[in-house]
């Protein structure tokens, strides 16, 4: 090699060195998150989101449009891991995932090594359901209001393991519920074997809210008579109330909350969490392994139960570190202020709905039992023919699954506004 070559290539190589420390220093650093003042009205907040312009999003129960500290969130991380994958990864994880729990610790008001990370409520339920300890006899409560997963979570457990599951009705009609009635069906239905109660906090057939910490003060009392290994465990899916009730954990007394964080919360697709207390680590078992311990920098034997309860495997990191960003932006707006704002917009939906004589509201009418998504049905349109025709209107509608109700569903969330509301409002009723 001569000379020239030479000082071409150690030239092109220090270029390439300082290129890369100047571009890899902000990738790690994290944006400053947005402040209180840029969150400080709902158009504000409303400008986070790259939402179809000539569209009414009323489909939040789905995947969520992500907010722009998120999707920067996203992209930094994403574009770490491609310039150096593994460097990226041991100078940044254990950092990057210790501030995930932390943020959902200071969201729920609990303890960072009570959460265990998923990528979805599926995810959850399943490590949950599957990993239950149980004793022969004892039996799993469940009802037929539950999410699909639940119930083939159930399903799948009782067909590995021949855990008897029990399934009731908890109503017929679910705007003729009360919370009064609702708690006192899943009292009743408890046996001295039943060792599980698995509900749905916000159920997506109906909209219907369950009265959780009711149910818990009656099953703690209950389970002062029990021994420990025969006290009920309450598990709740959470998803739907997640991101839009102002709530702690303790406020719900569960022994489980499991919940996906793409949805309400506006998290990266792909995360979820499950929030345990003392006992119910206790009572579980991890059916995947993790591989918290790379992270945490100790033994596997002396890993927590919460990191045990997060499966292994290697995820699409750029996404769970995001999710921290997904937090601090609810927060930054207010929990009370994020709650008093879906449940106005939703109040206005119901109300509009009620007042159309060929439109059936499904959703109950009360706070106390609804969330932020109301189901209804139009006369002589299937829900499928209603979400088509809202569609064609430019408006973003959904069917409830195929559970023994069938409902159309629309679901006001922070990004709409209340003309909007007044829009799906008139269209509805066009079809009427």
């Amino acid at each position: 090699m001569n000379r020239r070559n030479f000082m071409v290539r150690t030239g092109a190589m220090l270029g390439t060195g300082a290129i890369a420390r100047v571009v890899s220093f902000p990738l790690i650093s994290a944006s400053p998150h947005p402040t209180q003042a840029a969150l400080s009205n709902w158009d504000a907040v409303r400008s986070q989101f790259n939402l179809a312009p000539d569209k009414i999003n009323m489909s939040c129960y789905w995947h969520a449009s992500h907010p722009k500290a998120v999707r920067e969130a996203i992209e930094r991380h994403r574009r770490g891991l491609d310039e150096c994958p593994s460097e990226y990864f041991e100078e940044n994880a254990p950092r990057l995932e210790a501030a995930v729990r932390t943020a959902a610790a200071e969201y729920l008001a609990e303890k960072p090594d009570d959460f265990a990370m998923t990528g979805s409520t599926t995810q959850g339920l399943a490590t949950i359901y599957g990993g239950l300890k149980l004793q022969p006899g004892q039996e799993i409560l469940s009802t037929e209001q539950d999410h699909i997963m639940t119930k083939l979570s159930l399903r799948l457990r009782a067909e590995r393991m021949g855990t008897p599951v029990r399934t009731i009705s908890l109503y017929d009609r679910s705007d003729e519920v009360t919370e009064e009635g609702l708690v006192d069906t899943v009292i009743r239905a408890l046996t001295p074997q039943t060792r599980v109660v698995a509900i749905t906090w916000v159920q997506s057939a109906t909209g219907v809210k369950m009265p959780v910490g009711q149910i818990a003060q009656e099953l703690a009392r209950i389970n002062l008579s029990r021994a420990a290994r025969d006290q009920v465990l309450l598990c709740v899916d959470g998803l739907h109330g997640f991101g839009v009730e102002d709530f702690t954990v303790s406020d719900l007394g569960c022994d489980f909350f499991i919940a996906g964080c793409h949805k309400w919360l506006f998290g990266p697709r792909g995360t979820g969490l499950i929030w345990g207390n003392n006992r119910g680590w206790r009572s579980v078992m991890a059916t995947i392994p993790t591989m918290d311990s790379l992270w945490r920098h100790v033994p596997r034997e002396q890993l927590i139960p919460a990191a045990w309860m997060t499966p292994g495997g290697f995820h699409a990191f750029e996404h769970r570190w995001a999710l921290t960003e997904a937090f601090h932006f609810h927060t930054q707006i207010g929990k009370a202020k994020v709650a008093a704002r879906i449940h106005e917009l939703n109040r206005q939906c119901k109300e509009g709905l009620a007042k159309m004589p060929r439109v059936k509201l499904q959703t109950p009418l009360t706070e106390k039992l609804s969330a932020g998504m109301v189901c209804f049905e139009v006369d002589g349109l299937t829900p499928t023919q209603t979400v088509q025709r809202l569609k064609d209107r430019g408006i973003v509608a959904s069917t409830t699954p195929p559970y023994k109700y069938e409902y159309a569903r629309v679901t006001p969330s922070l990004w709409n506004t209340p003309a909007e509301v007044d829009a799906t409002l008139r269209a509805i009723h066009s079809l009427s």
